[in-house]
């Protein structure tokens, strides 16, 4: 059996692997309501508390290895304090066992989860685009197998200033929805008779978010219903990525394409790319903060999977 754990900035989660199958155990952040995020100080002290809640829900007899998220992505600097509360567990679960630790990011775990909740891990051992959306990342990438991590992630394509989750987030709380207001927001937006044709903002194969919160104010602010508001920016945020995609089909040809990260679990944007291209969508439980790929991560390293 393998047991993982992933502290991101706003979930304490944990999860087994064993004989292929995966049982999560999750337990999402407290924000205060009206608030649009955690400081880090914040966010490592939850997730001290919540660690041993989320093994109580899990069988962790006879673990073999253990896996952790480290830090956000598999790239120089990248850190972030919140993913200490993680590895501290998973060292000492390890150390107690006398199990081997594998380390990998936050950001290979998210596409990890999403190849094996759509029956697609074998793309690890081929080139492929993925995106990752979430509140801190809005990045289209070119993932190739790799011996040491078992997939590389190169980002091709991003947003330029706000990023997709926070975009979400923020026209959440000016609705007065409680964050993370991602599923309320799409569950308004599907209230909406009206469609919007959208001319995303594409700056080399990037985009740019930063407009669409401004024109959700303008819109609240001249009395526009809030089901409305709710579908144009969602819609708007969709056919960014669209056209982020076909920047990258472009430079790049065509290609296998997964989502992850807790904006893929949104309707509309799988409406619109599916409508358009054979993309690959995880579930929502493998979708949002999880460490369930964390564990198949680990499941590959330990030769387990």
């Amino acid at each position: 059996m393998i047991l993982a754990f992933d502290t991101s900035n706003y979930t304490t989660s944990a999860a087994t692997y064993e004989n292929g199958c995966i049982s999560n155990s999750k337990i999402m952040l407290e924000v205060k309501s009206g608030e649009r995020g955690l400081r880090q100080s914040e966010a490592l002290f939850q997730h001290t508390v919540n660690l041993p809640h989320v093994l109580e829900k899990l069988d962790v007899n006879n673990v073999e290895a253990i896996g952790v998220s480290s830090k956000p992505r598999n790239a120089q600097g990248s850190y972030m304090p919140c993913f200490l509360a993680g590895v501290s567990a998973a060292e000492a679960a390890a150390k107690s066992a006398g199990v081997p630790i594998y380390k990998t990011s936050h950001q290979v775990g998210h596409i990890l989860a999403s190849l094996y909740s759509c029956n697609k891990l074998d793309l690890i051992n081929e080139e492929f685009f993925a995106f990752h959306l979430s509140g801190g990342t809005t990045e289209g990438l070119l993932v190739c197998p790799d011996d040491e991590n078992v997939i590389d992630c190169s980002i091709i394509s991003q947003s330029l200033d706000l990023k997709a989750g926070q975009a979400v987030d923020r026209t959440g709380v000016m609705l007065d929805m409680k964050f993370p207001c991602g599923k309320e927001l799409d569950e308004l937006s599907k209230k909406s008779t009206k469609s919007y044709k959208i001319k995303p903002t594409i700056i080399d194969s990037n985009c740019s978010l930063s407009g669409v919160e401004n024109k959700a104010v303008k819109m609240l602010s001249d009395g526009e219903a809030k089901e409305d508001i709710a579908k144009f920016v969602l819609s708007y945020i969709g056919f960014s990525v669209s056209a982020m995609l076909d920047e990258m089909i472009k430079a790049y040809g065509k290609h296998p394409v997964v989502f992850s990260g807790g904006v893929s679990s949104n309707s509309l944007l799988r409406e619109i790319i599916n409508n358009r291209y054979e993309a690959y969508f995880a579930e929502p439980e493998f979708s949002l903060d999880n460490a369930a790929g964390v564990a198949v991560y680990a499941a590959i390293k330990s030769k387990q999977l």
